[in-house]
């Protein structure tokens, strides 16, 4: 009787000790779950941790409040500062812009009838010219369109006729010039570079600053203001994971609020007509080199020709079409042999003959040769063009030789 007691003693202990146990491990599991909930958020991909939080350690058993590091991973550009060195005005936060005009006039310059016409003509010059059809191996390849390539780029033509800018549309009366202009641009290339985002992101960018600033009127204060929205936009357009508002607060050194970045988004998006599908100059440049059959360098040397006209005031007036037909031609005079010329392919798919693009080549070949106060202070295009990502092409001995000085001194202006 007394064994049967102390067995039964001996088994209640040892099942209070498992439930101690089972406790001990389900509070084990709890922290651990309050823990993990209270995880630190993830930083920004584009800035990491841009906030003024501050850390608090134990050192010798005081408090020592220290400013988290990770605020100076981001340095204010120069550039920033010469923009706001040009503001005169302050910037009001309630009201928005005025526009001239409520939405710009849309007029319709297609070069031809009708799409259909077009295209029968297109397909005439292929058997008139003898021109290979760089199409006709696409077709088991959905993502290319091969079937309707055609009018794509003909679609894609007239709606950059439909949205063009004119030139020197800044010289008429107003604060702006095309020296601030060229600031502007100079610094979203390195805004751009500095988020890690798409080139069709920039090339959008400028072209919304353009479009917009042909129809409305906008203080010298607020030019840095509508430079930032444009690429706020263009990057909700463009990219998959776009940077946040905040962002570009931030990148901005706090010149202008959350608020003021959206009230100005609303102008510009009415004020463009919510019309921000313009072709980019990527678009024909990558049919161009498909139809010349070019290698990696001689295509990113074409995309840096066409990313150093974008600062410049007097090339505005140019179709996306015409920069990337001549940023090819150029990249094949200068890296090509006397064989790679403007034959008729080329002219066939770029729809511009040697005649048409060789004044855009002169204004072109100038902007990279240039060596004035100007360059060489705003010069991120090709800095941005030493690294090896990008081939290191601004470095190459051809962009410093006679070929583009003559290049440069070549044909007469188009008017």
């Amino acid at each position: 009787m007394m064994a049967h007691t102390a067995r039964n003693s001996n088994m209640n202990t040892l099942g209070f000790k498992k439930l101690q146990n089972l406790d001990n491990e389900n509070a084990g599991a709890r922290l651990g779950a309050k823990s993990m909930a209270v995880q630190k958020p993830a930083q920004r991909a584009a800035l990491g941790n841009i906030s003024n939080t501050m850390r608090t350690t134990q050192v010798a058993g005081k408090k020592v409040v220290k400013k988290d590091a990770r605020t100076k991973t981001m340095v204010k550009s120069k550039a920033t500062s010469s923009l706001q060195s040009v503001a005169s005005l302050p910037v009001p936060v309630d009201k928005p812009d005025i526009c001239r005009s409520p939405l710009p006039q849309v007029v319709d310059k297609m070069e031809v009838d009708s799409v259909e016409s077009a295209i029968e003509a297109f397909s005439q010059q292929l058997i008139d010219l003898q021109v290979e059809d760089i199409d006709k191996d696409d077709s088991d390849n959905p993502q290319l369109c091969s079937e309707y390539v055609k009018e794509i780029y003909l679609y894609m033509r007239s709606l950059e006729k439909r949205m063009a800018v004119p030139a020197a549309y800044l010289d008429r009366e107003g604060q702006l010039t095309g020296r601030m202009r060229h600031i502007l641009v100079d610094w979203l290339v390195q805004v751009h570079l500095r988020f890690h985002l798409l080139q069709e992101t920039l090339f959008l960018t400028v072209q919304l600053i353009d479009r917009f600033l042909v129809d409305h009127t906008v203080s010298k204060g607020k030019l840095q203001l509508v430079g930032v929205t444009a690429m706020f936009i263009a990057s909700k357009y463009e990219e998959m994971y776009p940077p946040e508002i905040n962002d570009f607060v931030y990148i901005t050194d706090q010149a202008y609020t959350k608020s003021q970045i959206r009230q100005m988004e609303i102008v510009m998006l009415k004020g463009l007509g919510y019309n921000l599908g313009k072709p980019l100059c990527l678009h024909f440049l990558r049919r161009n080199s498909k139809a010349a059959m070019v290698d990696p360098q001689k295509h990113t040397l074409a995309k840096f020709l066409m990313e150093i006209t974008l600062p410049e005031y007097n090339m505005v007036q140019y179709d996306p079409s015409e920069i990337a037909a001549a940023a090819l031609y150029m990249s094949m005079r200068l890296l090509g042999s006397e064989e790679d010329g403007w034959g008729a392919k080329m002219t066939h798919y770029s729809m511009y003959n040697e005649d048409h693009i060789r004044p855009i080549v002169r204004k072109m070949a100038q902007a990279v040769i240039r060596n004035d106060a100007m360059t060489e202070k705003y010069h991120a295009v090709k800095t941005k063009y030493r690294s090896s990502r990008f081939m290191n092409i601004s470095t190459l001995p051809e962009l410093e030789s006679d070929l583009i000085k003559s290049l440069a001194e070549d044909g007469e202006e188009r008017m």
